[in-house]
C-alpha cells in the first residue's frame, strides 16, 4: 500500500475551516489513495495550533484514534539523526516535527509528503533523495 507522510500544516488546515488551505487539503487528502503517516511531534504541533477551538482539537484526536493517520514512533536512538538534521538545516530552521518526518521517511522508505511548507523542497532523505510534495500551491 502507498504510504504518504503528512506534516502539521495540512492537518491544521483539514480541521480549521477558516484556514486558507482547508478546501484544498480536504480534496487532496480525500482523493489521494494511500495510508497517511505522521509522527507524535506533528500531532503535538497540530494540537497546539488547533487549541483556539477545543471542538477542532477533539475532532482531530478522534480522527487520529480512528486511523485517519498512522503515527510512526520515532525511537530515542533516532535523536542523534534528528540532531544532525537540525544542525544541517539550521538556516531554515528545521523544527522537531520536520526532523521526525525526515527520520520517518528514511526508516520507512517514503518520498511522498503533504506539506504546506516549502522546506520539504530543500530537505533530503538520507542526504540525497528529494521529497515529492503532493500539495502544489497555485501561486
Amino acid at each position: 500500500m502507498r504510504s504518504i507522510l503528512v506534516d502539521a500544516g495540512p492537518l491544521i488546515a483539514l480541521f480549521d475551516r477558516d484556514d486558507a488551505h482547508h478546501a484544498a487539503m480536504r480534496g487532496l487528502l480525500r482523493d489521494t489513495a494511500g495510508r497517511l503517516i505522521t509522527t507524535w511531534p506533528v500531532v503535538t504541533e497540530t494540537s497546539h495550533m488547533l487549541d483556539f477551538e477545543p471542538r477542532a482539537q477533539l475532532d482531530f484526536y478522534r480522527w487520529v484514534a480512528a486511523g485517519g493517520v498512522v503515527v510512526h514512533e520515532i525511537p530515542q536512538e533516532a535523536l542523534g539523526r534528528i540532531i544532525e538534521l537540525v544542525e544541517k538545516y539550521g538556516d531554515r530552521p528545521m523544527d522537531l516535527a520536520d526532523a521526525t518526518l525526515v527520520v520517518a521517511a528514511e526508516a520507512l522508505g517514503i518520498q511522498e509528503v503533504v506539506s504546506i511548507d516549502r522546506d520539504f523542497e530543500i530537505y533530503r532523505i538520507a542526504g540525497r533523495a528529494r521529497f515529492q510534495n503532493l500539495y502544489v500551491r497555485a501561486e
